[in-house]
């Protein structure tokens, strides 16, 4: 993979990883609007159904770049963060990161079993996915439960994260969100 797309020479992630960054993060703001304002509309109208199936698509979407995510950087390297944080926050950001890969990941397979063992059409931008189990509306039940616990769990992850790299930038001073800016500053 071309180096300029996995990390540029500047200390600066590359191009596809800034740009895989960002449009997943936007694309997870629209799988979690999605489920927050569907509770605004009535069982039934076609804006509540809408907006689910709308999540369902988006988080499927998220799964596929995560995959593209993934190749991008065992592609690439990650350019050091200067100065080096202290090694325990190393380990701490590497946990945190393992755990939100965990989430972009599990998450959209999650939601595909809760579609497939409640019986219900695996909706993707035109075409329906095949379930991954037989219908089992008790096994429904219980995978939809860990899916919203999930999603529970998805605000303090993605929330601690945008956090940290904002206490790097503006009290640490340290280039750790400058790496995945889309612009150099």
């Amino acid at each position: 993979m071309n180096t300029q797309l996995t990390r540029d020479s500047d200390g600066r992630f590359g191009a596809l990883s800034i740009a895989l960054h960002w449009l997943m993060a936007l694309l997870i703001v629209a799988v979690y609007a999605c489920m927050e304002l569907h509770e605004f509309f009535p069982e039934g109208s076609a804006l509540r159904a809408g907006l689910k199936t709308w999540h369902y698509m988006l988080g499927l979407s998220v799964l596929l770049l995560v995959v593209l995510r993934i190749v991008a950087r065992l592609a690439g390297t990650a350019p050091p963060i200067t100065p080096a944080p202290p090694l325990w926050q190393a380990r701490l950001a590497g946990l945190i990161h393992l755990a939100l890969y965990a989430l972009m990941i599990g998450m959209p397979i999650v939601g595909w079993l809760t579609l497939s063992a409640g019986g219900e059409p695996i909706p993707f931008f035109g075409i329906e996915l095949p379930p991954l189990v037989a219908a089992d509306e008790a096994w429904a039940d219980w995978i939809k439960e860990i899916h919203e616990t999930g999603a529970s769990v998805g605000y303090f992850l993605i929330g601690g994260h945008a956090l940290a790299a904002l206490f790097h930038h503006y009290f640490v001073r340290d280039n750790t969100l400058r790496r995945m800016l889309p612009v150099q500053r």
